[in-house]
């Protein structure tokens, strides 16, 4: 094992000083209202600048909801079109606090990026979430087409790959998955997560919280399209699109993305898998205090760019 990088470790000392930790709160709201502000706080005042940023809305005529999107055009296309699903938990977030991520898939990759403003627990439980993404995927594979990859952070990440089994099954075809530091598994049993249970940044107390909320029916939990490994364990993996899996070391949710990783390799999906020594849970957002994080967030997305060729 390695050492915390020093630059995070000095990072989430001055959020828990300055009383931005623990992510989660008593209510939704006030953990919605406390991972916004840290979030557009991490963002900064200048934005990473793209062509074009404009919101849309999605129909879906099967759960008769709208969705909204925010969809980021780059300044030199390579084709590629990317579905991305914020991190969160499932309760909280929206297109502001993944504005950043956005972003800089979209300027790296030269990717058309559509964010999905996808509704949250506890108020919709799951499948709302994941039928959102999959209603977004379709209008993209539409609407905007490209090679089309789902990505996400996070919660977003499980909620990517869930998708990646819907699409197989159902459509759109997908090139590409993006998976970073993916939450994949409820039961929360691996011993990364009692290793890293008082994190740093995440904890598996704030995992449980979480999965009450979005996961409050029991039988959910055994949901194939929520827990991957159950998914692995039923042989549901073959012919996913391949993957580009990113975890971070000192991460309660660091062994069930590596799992998954290895479960997809062993049905002979392409996988690229990303180990992130000294790094924690949310690095990708973390590049403005750490260089290792940024670092790493660069090789998850060369990573992408080099599966697609």
């Amino acid at each position: 094992m390695s050492a915390l990088d020093p630059e995070l470790a000095a990072g989430i000392e001055k959020l828990e000083a300055d009383g931005w930790l623990p992510i989660t709160r008593d209510t939704p709201e006030e953990a919605r209202r406390n991972y916004r502000e840290l979030a557009l706080l991490r963002r900064g005042s200048v934005d990473l600048p793209v062509a074009e940023v404009h919101d849309d809305v999605v129909t879906d005529p099967t759960t008769d909801t709208d969705v909204v999107v925010r969809v980021y055009s780059p300044e030199q296309p390579s084709g590629i079109t990317v579905v991305w699903l914020h991190g969160g938990g499932w309760v909280v977030g929206d297109l502001d606090t993944g504005d950043a991520a956005a972003r800089r898939v979209c300027r790296h990759l030269g990717a058309r990026v559509v964010s999905v403003d996808y509704r949250l627990a506890p108020e919709h439980p799951h499948p709302a979430a994941l039928q959102d993404a999959h209603a977004a995927l379709r209008w993209t594979a539409t609407t905007i087409g490209g090679r089309l990859v789902v990505g996400g952070d996070s919660a977003g990440a499980g909620l990517a790959a869930g998708l990646a089994l819907l699409a197989r099954d159902w459509g759109p075809r997908l090139e590409g998955q993006l998976l970073l530091y993916p939450g994949l598994d409820p039961t929360l049993s691996s011993a990364s997560v009692a290793a890293n249970a008082d994190g740093p940044f995440l904890t598996a107390d704030d995992m449980r919280w979480f999965y009450a909320r979005y996961l409050p029916d029991p039988a959910a939990h055994a949901d194939p399209s929520v827990n991957l490994a159950e998914a692995a364990r039923l042989s549901e993996l073959a012919g996913l699109a391949p993957a580009v899996v990113a975890v971070a070391e000192f991460d309660p949710l660091r062994d069930e993305g590596v799992a998954h990783a290895g479960a997809m390799a062993d049905a002979g999906v392409p996988v690229r898998l990303l180990r992130g020594e000294g790094l924690v849970h949310g690095f990708f957002g973390l590049g403005s205090v750490s260089a290792a994080a940024q670092r790493e967030g660069d090789r998850a997305l060369d990573g992408l760019a080099e599966l697609l060729g």
